[in-house]
């Protein structure tokens, strides 16, 4: 936490999910000078939407130079960014959140889905801070989520809704995903993927996976992604190859976007990037491997995001400096 910031202008970011508001006032080099949370509310979206009332108020108290507020929420988010339509983990429903916290704090307010404003941190302060142009963005997680900047801009789509990347099709006719689509990159690439992948093989290889069943107490159906992570880092073979098939799945997907989008750079990020190597490696190899006959012309790196856990307060404050 950096003290102090003269007149460099200040906003305000507010990063909601579905355990914690997350607050902080941001500098435009992209420092936090202050920061507070508070728990989100369970089942109760006007308790949430007051929450994130509460956490911007209190750093606006603190430091009432702030000039707007800028919010991440994992939710689909209408193309005038007012209203979220629809939020799984927060019982939102056509929720107007960006006028209500608008009059209830007294600042000018964004909203936009976390997927976006992990990307735009990433852009303006992280991996992609070099790029001027255009940057993808893949967040690996739980599930998959997705950015896109073009030209400079966040890449929203006709009705704020672009982005979703984990929606794409990896194998036509696959496993069935929550989308109501089969094959969908979420489940090839994803924390739930990376789980299936290693049960699967667990039970298939029982002696192969001796250190990560040794982790789940003996049972497949009882492996974690955190006994993954730590397994294969201890060299256990089924828990490293769990990794090189979820790394495979995001090579592949990052060589159609290059192929779509052409960017600067592209990202990845979300919780399983705290992997490193394990997952970067195979992510990497595939994809140089899918575009080796793109000799002729440079492709776009995949790059580790930096921003870490402040990647939703960071975005949001960025994106309402732009108001």
């Amino acid at each position: 936490m950096t003290e102090g910031t003269g007149s460099v202008a200040l906003t305000i970011g507010i990063d909601v999910g579905g355990t914690k508001v997350a607050g902080g006032v941001v500098d435009e080099r992209g420092q936090v000078i202050a920061q507070t949370r508070r728990e989100t509310p369970a089942d109760d979206p006007a308790g949430t939407r007051d929450t994130i009332v509460a956490v911007a108020t209190e750093l606006a108290a603190q430091h009432p130079e702030a000039t707007a507020v800028g919010i991440g929420a994992a939710a689909w988010i209408d193309a005038a960014g007012a209203t979220v339509l629809f939020a799984p983990n927060l019982a939102w429903r056509d929720e107007p959140v960006r006028d209500y916290v608008a009059k209830a704090v007294g600042l000018p307010t964004v909203l936009e889905n976390d997927a976006n404003v992990a990307a735009w941190a990433e852009f303006r302060f992280g991996a992609a801070r070099q790029a001027d142009d255009s940057m993808v963005m893949i967040t690996v997680g739980t599930g998959i989520g997705g950015g896109i900047v073009l030209g400079g801009k966040l890449w929203r789509g006709a009705n704020g809704i672009a982005g979703e990347l984990g929606h794409i099709q990896s194998v036509n006719g696959g496993h069935p995903c929550g989308c109501g689509r089969l094959g969908c990159l979420e489940q090839y690439a994803s924390g739930k993927a990376l789980v299936r992948f290693a049960r699967a093989g667990a039970r298939q290889e029982p002696e192969k996976a001796a250190l990560l069943l040794k982790l789940a107490g003996g049972d497949a159906d009882a492996i974690t992604g955190r006994q993954i992570t730590e397994a294969a880092q201890a060299g256990d073979g089924v828990a490293r190859d769990a990794f090189a098939q979820i790394g495979y799945w995001l090579g592949v997907a990052m060589a159609d976007l290059a192929q779509a989008f052409d960017p600067q750079v592209l990202v990845v990020g979300g919780g399983v990037i705290d992997a490193g190597e394990l997952l970067m490696g195979p992510t990497q190899a595939t994809y140089q491997e899918q575009l080796a006959n793109r000799s002729r012309f440079p492709v776009a790196p995949i790059v580790a995001a930096e921003t870490g856990n402040t990647a939703g307060v960071l975005g949001a404050a960025d994106l309402a400096r732009r108001i």
